[in-house]
């Protein structure tokens, strides 16, 4: 199924944009695990729209309710299924889009899968709105993985053409996690989020969007987590992040740039073994993985994400019932940048692959 990922622990995501309710099915889990749901709704509130000006202004709380899997505070071991009420749907604006496509949209390519009878309303089961119950799987991921001192932390790369600072690859600094977690605005340096800003209003005042790239980060990772091939690390977290809507691009390490380099500038040196016979490198150019294994070092990547296809600009499409070329104007509540919302995604995804990953190969038990 398209809606269902994962191999040891799995996530089935359902709902659409516009429905009563969307949300999801985490089956898997360890039994005996305490969640803290109040970090939970943490992570959930960094991603909820509606806060700040760079957003839509479509308010959902995304309060959840969870159904089952949960007993006396702990995890049963049977699947964790939780809902997402849908509480400010506004479906008029998206009347005619299932006759009129968006250009860059999923209403083409969705009409055409399900033969006109998928909910268009609000991008229905292709929209953004589904990375909620994402962000609530990868919020108990992450805090499976944190019981043996692995994090996880993103912020904004790009806006455009302006730049954040980067992570360090060799220690990115766990505190700076939570310290851009925190910020309405998650970047390092709040100087270049303040030009960033100002560059997603200019394309807001313009009736148009702005793309950008999420860096993220996973340390506390051990040596051996993957497998080569079609099991690569790279593959599975790959897979899972493009399911995130407006993804275009992943790369792991210094991605493409490191094929501006030689082989002995590219080449991450072993320049140390502690006394569990771990080597560490002095260089960190293939971002923690080799041969789809983790080598113990962090894990670095970076998520590129296009333009939000839905403008206000007057923008040329075909009426699907006549055939004739036609105008349109988007109306409706959309988000004139989706980076700053997407940071906790890119990190929810990689916690809930990292989590299914070390399982496949160390079992439920590691956990215990």
């Amino acid at each position: 199924m398209s809606s269902c990922w994962g191999n040891q622990i799995k996530l089935t995501i359902f709902g659409e944009s516009h429905g009563t309710a969307i949300g999801g099915v985490i089956d898997g889990l360890p039994p005996g695990l305490t969640i803290d749901f109040d970090e939970v709704g943490f992570q959930m509130k960094r991603r909820a729209p509606g806060q700040h000006q760079w957003s839509t202004h479509r308010h959902e709380t995304d309060e959840w309710e969870l159904l089952s899997g949960m007993f006396q505070g702990k995890t049963t071991g049977t699947p964790l299924a939780f809902q997402i009420r849908n509480r400010d749907q506004k479906s008029k604006a998206y009347a005619e889009l299932n006759i009129v496509p968006r250009p860059s949209h999923a209403d083409f390519t969705g009409n055409v899968r399900y033969h006109g009878y998928q909910d268009y309303r609000g991008g229905g089961h292709f929209s953004g709105r589904l990375t909620a119950p994402l962000v609530f799987a990868g919020a108990v991921a992450r805090q499976v993985l944190a019981t043996k001192n692995i994090q996880i932390g993103g912020h904004i790369r790009t806006i455009g053409t302006l730049s954040d600072t980067r992570f360090n690859p060799i220690d990115p600094a766990s505190h700076l996690f939570r310290e851009v977690a925190l910020k309405q605005f998650p970047v390092i340096d709040d100087t270049a989020g303040d030009q960033m800003k100002a560059l997603i209003e200019s394309a807001r005042k313009d009736c148009d969007s702005v793309g950008g790239t999420v860096e993220a980060a996973i340390i506390g990772v051990p040596a051996g987590i993957g497998s080569p091939i079609f099991d690569a690390l790279e593959s599975s977290m790959a897979s899972i992040l493009f399911a995130i809507p407006a993804v275009k691009g992943v790369s792991f390490g210094d991605g493409f740039d490191i094929t501006t380099l030689r082989g002995s500038q590219a080449n991450d040196q072993y320049d140390q073994m502690d006394d569990q016979r771990n080597l560490t490198t002095s260089s960190n150019h293939n971002g923690g993985i080799l041969g789809g294994i983790t080598s113990g070092m962090p894990i670095l990547l970076n998520v590129a994400f296009k333009p939000t296809a839905s403008i206000a600009k007057p923008q040329q499409s075909i009426n699907m019932r006549t055939g004739e070329q036609t105008k349109l104007i988007v109306k409706g509540r959309h988000d004139p940048c989706i980076v700053p919302r997407a940071v906790p995604v890119v990190e929810a995804a990689m916690a809930f692959s990292l989590l299914d990953s070390i399982c496949q190969i160390k079992g439920l038990e590691y956990w215990s």
